[in-house]
């Protein structure tokens, strides 16, 4: 059976494949990640770099750090991918930019020494499911 993991863009200009088994699934805490995508952590799913490629548009490429290359889409801004010269077998996906992030839960969070403090009290503010209103 062929693996065929897809995901892509808000506005659909990019679109990417795995074609093979995530190697591993984590949310990041760093800073770095945080402030790329204005968000308190950034979940990342792990592919083999050989088994990744985007089918449709290009991304915006930039250095966010030394050896370290993201992408995103030129028009939406969404995060996409991440790679490092550390570690130059892998590419890490944004989870929520493929098309079934429910199928790729973490197995752990990394860079937890820079995360916010109010995120560790998250879990008792109270929860609507939808709007507060």
């Amino acid at each position: 059976m062929d693996t065929r993991i897809e995901g892509g863009c808000f506005c659909g200009r990019i679109r990417y494949v795995a074609a093979s088994v995530p190697l591993a699934s984590m949310v990041c805490h760093c800073r770095s990640c945080r402030r790329v995508a204005a968000a308190p952590m950034v979940p990342w799913v792990t592919f083999a770099r050989d088994s990744f490629r985007f089918e449709r548009g290009d991304p915006a490429v930039f250095q966010s750090s030394g050896g370290v290359r993201r992408t995103c889409c030129p028009a939406c801004g969404t995060p996409l991918t991440y790679e490092t010269e550390k570690w130059p077998r892998e590419t890490d996906v944004t989870t929520c930019s493929l098309d079934d992030p429910e199928a790729f839960a973490p197995t752990h969070q990394s860079w937890t020494s820079h995360d916010l403090a109010w995120m560790r009290t998250i879990d008792d503010l109270p929860a609507f499911p939808q709007s507060r209103s």
